[in-house]
């Protein structure tokens, strides 16, 4: 079944939720497109089964999972077409008063289980490598502003590339992160003092009344693609071994900040993590380091055996 041949009763729910993403949620385009491709993948199979996606029976989903899987598409994969297809309905049960009545066939529904690989970092050397810039280039003033940033207080991508002026006050940085949830996180010394160099030769790029805190030689809000190039080009110059891209600046200060305090919810509000096991996962937690702090402050792992 080609995609053009998809009826209105399959692609206009499509196209509403689309747009409920696109100004409500505010999701990125690469994000929209994931989410149509996968629900135009789902209509084209669920199609000649039912009429549309209220008609459409748990047990089809199950097939269609199965259908992936005889596919050999990998868990992964599959798991990321299930939560699609769940967010749609989710999203069509809050239209009801519009016309649609609807159960939810796709509550429940689980796809393959499969190991989710653990984020790599740097080590704390490798970071202070990085970070070692000596180079007064107004470009390079900006992109060790970024590093520090991003490795001061957790920032994802996004995060860092909306951050405006005003959002910085005070030794924290004011965060609006996924979801529209807003945060706010410590901004460390090094990284404000490499903030205040850079709004020294900001000027240089940034047009009159330009809030945009990072800016490019184009005198506009730097991009995430810019961002990840002058990052992978700064580890090579810097002799890095492991390629350095904005999410292991991330999971590094997760990582570090874990080994250092054993505070792990702390951890997920500065990452803004909605879950615990989320940051659990992605900190990889350093057990040998937690089993050490058990041993010294546990009062039951102090008491000696008899």
């Amino acid at each position: 079944m080609s995609e053009q041949s998809l009826s209105a009763t399959w692609q206009k729910p499509i196209e509403e939720f689309m747009a409920y993403l696109r100004y409500e949620k505010q999701y990125s385009p690469h994000t929209l497109t994931q989410y149509q491709t996968q629900l135009r993948l789902a209509a084209q199979f669920f199609a000649p089964h039912c009429q549309s996606w209220l008609s459409v029976s748990s047990d089809l989903i199950r097939r269609f999972s199965m259908h992936l899987r005889t596919k050999q598409y990998n868990p992964r994969s599959i798991n990321l077409k299930l939560s699609c297809i769940r967010s749609l309905y989710k999203f069509l049960k809050t239209k009801q008063a519009d016309g649609y009545d609807l159960r939810d066939p796709a509550a429940g529904q689980k796809g393959p289980k499969f190991q989710k690989p653990l984020p790599k970092n740097l080590d704390v050397d490798q970071m202070m490598q990085l970070l070692d810039i000596d180079d007064e280039d107004a470009l390079a003033v900006r992109d060790k502003a970024m590093m520090e940033l991003m490795y001061s207080s957790g920032l994802r991508i996004s995060e860092l590339v909306n951050t405006n002026i005003h959002d910085i006050r005070e030794g924290e940085i004011r965060v609006l992160g996924k979801g529209s949830k807003e945060r706010v996180v410590p901004v460390g010394s090094k990284a404000l003092d490499a903030i205040a160099a850079w709004l020294q030769v900001r000027p240089l790029f940034a047009l009159d009344g330009e809030i945009a805190m990072f800016v490019s030689k184009r005198k506009t809000r730097i991009s995430t693609r810019h961002v990840r190039a002058r990052m992978k080009e700064w580890g090579i110059k810097q002799g890095i071994s492991a390629n350095v891209h904005p999410h292991k600046l991330r999971h590094s200060f997760a990582s570090h900040l874990l080994e250092s305090s054993g505070d792990l919810r702390g951890i997920q509000e500065m990452l803004g993590h909605s879950s615990l096991s989320a940051t659990q996962v992605y900190t990889h937690v350093d057990f040998q380091h937690l089993a050490k702090v058990y041993d010294q402050s546990h009062p039951r792992a102090k008491q000696k055996k008899p």
